[in-house]
């Protein structure tokens, strides 16, 4: 087995971002919670005040011999608005912004040539405003936010807010998908 690695994203809603990635194969684990925080272990509702500085994303860790950093993020870079700052759809304010924090230089680079190619490419007509910041700290959200969407499929705010990403990630990249979830 080949050495595992990590990569902390904010793409709006936790519960979101967790569902899309942990769908992928080479993705070994997702877990929701907050990143970039000013205070130590923020709980939910601390985070909500947008008084701690930070962000709901994910902590993914996954496998470079199966989906590559490079992948990782051109999925990100698709399934959130990257344009948008501090809000996803309904959900405003700075916990909700866009970000990718990497670990080392090697991560910086590939974050940044990403995001100017996105940009280069015109998918998106209104400028990318995706933080790229060196990681600080990540703290694991409380226990009922992880895997919420597989737990919580009849709720209203899966069924109209995740279901379509993840029906777009089914579509788009149906090749990258865990064979459990590839139908």
């Amino acid at each position: 087995m080949s050495q595992l690695d990590t990569i902390t994203l904010a793409g709006g809603c936790f519960w979101c971002t967790e569902a899309i990635f942990t769908r992928l194969r080479g993705v070994q684990s997702v877990v929701s919670g907050y990143a970039a925080s000013k205070v130590a272990n923020p709980s939910y509702e601390q985070v909500c005040t947008g008084r701690t500085g930070a962000a709901e994303a994910i902590q993914l860790t996954y496998d470079p011999a199966v989906i590559s950093y490079e992948k990782l993020l051109e999925i990100f870079w698709h399934l959130h608005d990257p344009t948008t700052l501090n809000r996803q759809g309904n959900d405003i304010g700075t916990q909700y912004r866009s970000g990718i924090y990497y670990r080392n230089d090697e991560q910086k680079q590939i974050a940044l040539a990403s995001k100017a190619a996105l940009e280069k490419s015109g998918y998106y007509k209104k400028p990318v405003v995706t933080e790229i910041e060196p990681f600080t700290n990540f703290y694991p959200a409380e226990s009922y936010h992880n895997e919420y969407y597989d737990r919580n499929r009849s709720q209203s705010y899966c069924q109209y807010v995740i279901d379509p990403k993840v029906r777009k990630l089914l579509k788009e990249y149906s090749s990258d998908l865990k064979e459990e979830h590839a139908r």
